[in-house]
């Protein structure tokens, strides 16, 4: 593979900071999204936010993917509940409209609802880079989804059968797995994992694939390899 030379500087830079990780016998800060400055520090600073991911996801197993025979979303408990232990549960609000709350702009709320039930507000997508309006209502709500970063059909295949009940509920509701996204995409992406989908707007594929190392890791799920490699090759051109 051929890089181009003003590349190379920070490809150097990720190898030695993951090779330093090995060395020392550190743990990899959990993968985060990647920062998006100019050049100087902030290129630094993703160099090093990618060598961390990238780390995070050597500590990740490889495996064949196992069959899908039992899955049910059933099995990750009930949909948008709020009594899940991860960060942001038990706050009154679902997970769903925590989520809208967090990713959308110019919200309003239905009064009486402690805040919780968005009415209405603007996504500026991540995966497509298009701004959304979104309105609730039978007919509307559908246009803004809440997608699973890591899908509950593809971590089933990957560990989430050895999981306990309790925490596969965590899983479904945990936000760091979350995000508001433009619906028709959404539902293209299905239950792909980075192998066979990433998102259309390509500037946002290292927070993509950053965030399923992050979860991947967090869940101790797995990998298969066809997944790592393209996890990797997203890396390598943050």
């Amino acid at each position: 593979m051929r890089f181009r030379s003003a590349t190379r500087p920070r490809l150097f830079l990720i190898a030695t900071a993951v090779a330093a990780l090995a060395l020392t016998g550190c743990s990899a800060p959990a993968a985060e999204a990647m920062p998006t400055g100019s050049a100087g520090d902030s290129g630094s600073a993703q160099a090093e936010g990618v060598a961390a991911t990238l780390a995070t996801l050597e500590t990740i197993p490889v495996k064949g993917r196992a069959p899908k025979t039992g899955y049910s979303r059933d099995l990750f408990g009930q949909s948008w509940t709020d009594d899940v232990t991860v960060a942001g549960g038990r706050n009154g609000c679902d997970t769903r409209n925590d989520i809208l709350a967090r990713d959308l702009v110019d919200t309003t709320v239905k009064p009486g609802t402690r805040n919780c039930i968005v009415l209405t507000g603007t996504l500026h997508d991540p995966y497509t880079g298009k701004s959304i309006a979104f309105t609730r209502g039978t007919g509307t709500s559908s246009a803004v989804q809440i997608d699973h970063v890591v899908a509950l059909s593809d971590a089933w295949q990957k560990g989430a059968q050895q999981l306990d009940e309790p925490t596969r509920r965590d899983f479904a509701n945990d936000p760091r797995n979350l995000l508001a996204v433009d619906g028709p995409t959404n539902a293209q992406k299905s239950d792909g994992d980075a192998a066979t989908w990433l998102p259309p707007a390509k500037p946002y594929r290292c927070t993509y694939v950053s965030k399923q190392v992050e979860v991947k890791a967090a869940y101790r799920l797995w990998v298969t390899q066809a997944e790592k490699d393209a996890i990797t090759r997203v890396l390598l051109s943050c």
